[in-house]
């Protein structure tokens, strides 16, 4: 098990945990919410065969890593981000992010110039913005991320049961891309994390990442599922060609939030296909 500090709350270290794997260019996988970087592990797998040192991480809050009671928004979260790829000496990297994970990769771009970065990735992302507001009329309602808070405050472990039948679109998709046991698994992993960091990161979703992503000048590949019922395409995904022109757009047909799982085939060709192109 590996360990990194990114800082410190009272008398402990707060420690990320990371994996670090294979060899040959780099690929940093940024997890969502509210699971770990295990969560890749069907793309961990496809990259690794493939030649490509896959580095995960878990977010501070969730899976292995420490659970301070705060840093849980995202100049702090993307400085996370900055401390894991200073650490490890990390060039020429392709840094993808999930979900919330790409929070993290488009405020890495715009804060650090994107250092160290050759590609970045952006599957099920909330990027650019999910707020709506006047600024922003093409967003979602701040009053759904309020009911979601009241929701994880009420019992949070019923919540994530209905979450994750969301996530995967289990009504819909029913056992044809995902079994009930693999549904199970993403549960348990969430429930294990912290109750502060599941709830203060939902703030955190709020932010505004258009001037990040309008400095990023790197190839960009955007992977988003048709029938997103977390992050619906059309408030996230399906925008970002307007923000990053020379971004490649994947909507997958039918496809949920969770398309790295239920989707791996076609995401795991799209991803390979952009970092050897």
């Amino acid at each position: 098990m590996a360990f990194l500090t990114v800082g410190k709350e009272n008398s402990a270290d707060i420690q990320l945990y990371y994996e670090d794997r294979g060899s040959g260019k780099p690929v940093l996988l940024i997890h969502g919410w509210p699971l770990s970087g295990g969560s890749w592990e069907r793309q961990s797998a496809m990259l690794l065969a493939s030649g490509y040192r896959v580095i995960t991480y878990d977010r501070r809050g969730f899976g292995r890593s420490s659970a301070p009671g705060d840093g849980y928004n995202y100049d702090t979260l993307a400085s996370d981000t900055a401390k894991v790829i200073e650490t490890l000496g990390l060039s020429d990297v392709a840094l993808v992010g999930f979900s919330m994970g790409g929070g993290e990769v488009a405020r890495y771009m715009g804060k650090y110039g994107g250092k160290g970065v050759s590609k970045v990735g952006f599957i099920s992302s909330i990027a650019p913005a999910l707020r709506k507001d006047g600024n922003n009329p093409d967003g979602v309602d701040p009053a759904v991320f309020e009911g979601l808070k009241r929701g994880i405050e009420a019992d949070r472990y019923a919540f994530l049961g209905e979450f994750f039948h969301m996530f995967f679109n289990q009504k819909i998709l029913g056992g044809t891309h995902i079994s009930t046991e693999a549904i199970q698994a993403c549960w348990n992993v969430a429930a294990a994390s912290s109750a502060t960091a599941m709830l203060q990161c939902i703030d955190a979703w709020l932010e505004d990442f258009r001037p990040d992503l309008t400095q990023i000048s790197v190839p960009t590949l955007v992977i988003h599922g048709e029938a997103d019922q977390i992050v619906p395409a059309p408030a996230s995904g399906q925008r970002m060609p307007e923000l990053i022109k020379h971004a490649q757009l994947h909507i997958l047909k039918d496809a949920p939030h969770g398309c790295n799982w239920t989707h791996h085939v076609e995401v795991n060709k799209a991803l390979l296909g952009f970092l050897r192109g």
